[in-house]
């Protein structure tokens, strides 16, 4: 008996010895034909363009080709339940924005996927950082003077968002709830007019992302209080911080990045991360990202998986907290 077990024992050494070479060996001649990337959004948009950024520079990298595949509405749901009805073998990917993994599943109590589980971490790209912005009109040129006016005042500032459950409203409920402070939400069918009433005076604050918010910064209606993203953006490095501004603890990334359905071969994801983060360090791409209001960001599978967990607790916590519904 002891022969017999002793005989299993190499038996499974052996295969699990077999297994990891061939999956190195399929990594190494991964890909031998063209790769898909699911886009959860119409052609044309910031998720879209950084998607197909990506897929050309693996394109490149790789010399495959890549394809395209724009799958809009579901808030990202229709797009990840292709990708998860695909192979796991590398050949299909999926560019999301963070809501997509980090907000869905508190916002949708039906929603058919788990962020962590069902998806391999691959890279993430790149962060549009959230601005706080204020009409001229409000007499506060910081946050800290913003919170004291709201706490002299609660339920008397009006704030603006693309509508219920995005990522500019979750941005200020999270800032509301860290800061302590009353205002009224006003939610539109988009950004454009939620900027444009901001622009008008109708409502008096909002967070917004840098490229919708940049080429307003100087026609002296609105005046930019704070960046939400951990640290100073590049675009604007004078620019602080809502947390080093009075808030700590605040902080919203909007961000972008690559994962695949779970059970990829892990040696395929770390060739597609390490191509992703050479991509990041290219002079051209990291201006047209710039130009975009976007920062380049890099992590390892296991870093990003970890923020993808850490997003989705903080998020489900301030849409219990404030009773968000979908819009």
């Amino acid at each position: 008996m002891a022969t017999l077990m002793s005989g299993f024992r190499a038996a499974a050494v052996a295969l699990g010895i077999a297994l990891a070479l061939g999956s190195g060996a399929f990594a190494q001649d991964y890909p031998t034909k063209p790769i898909k990337i699911f886009v959860p959004a119409p052609a044309g948009g910031g998720t879209d363009i950084l998607g197909r950024m990506v897929g050309e520079g693996i394109s490149k990298a790789l010399g495959q080709p890549v394809i395209i595949e724009n799958r809009g509405g579901g808030s990202g749901m229709i797009a990840a339940d292709m990708v998860l009805k695909s192979p796991a073998d590398g050949y299909t990917l999926f560019m999301v924005y963070s809501g997509v993994l980090t907000v869905n599943q508190a916002l949708f109590p039906n929603i058919t996927y788990d962020p962590v589980k069902d998806f391999a971490p691959v890279a993430i790209f790149a962060d549009v950082p959230n601005v706080l912005i204020v009409h001229n009109s409000l007499p506060v040129k910081s946050v800290a003077e913003l919170v004291k006016l709201a706490k002299a005042k609660p339920g008397s500032l009006n704030y603006a968002s693309s509508g219920n459950g995005v990522s500019n409203h979750l941005a200020m409920e999270q800032f509301k709830q860290l800061a302590g402070i009353d205002m009224v939400h006003v939610p539109y069918k988009g950004g454009a007019p939620a900027m444009t009433d901001l622009l008008g005076g109708q409502v008096q604050l909002m967070f917004n992302n840098l490229v919708e918010v940049i080429p307003h910064l100087k026609g002296g209606k609105i005046r930019a209080l704070a960046v939400a993203t951990p640290k100073r953006t590049p675009v604007l490095p004078d620019l602080p911080t809502v947390a080093e501004s009075g808030v700590p603890g605040y902080e919203m990334q909007l961000w972008y990045g690559l994962v695949a359905p779970a059970g990829t071969p892990p040696a395929i994801v770390n060739k597609l991360n390490e191509v992703v983060h050479k991509m990041q360090e290219q002079t051209q791409v990291k201006a047209k990202l710039y130009t975009m209001g976007a920062d380049p960001v890099s992590m390892s599978p296991a870093e990003f998986g970890a923020l993808i967990k850490r997003e989705g607790e903080k998020w489900s916590r301030v849409v219990k907290q404030a009773g968000i519904k979908p819009g």
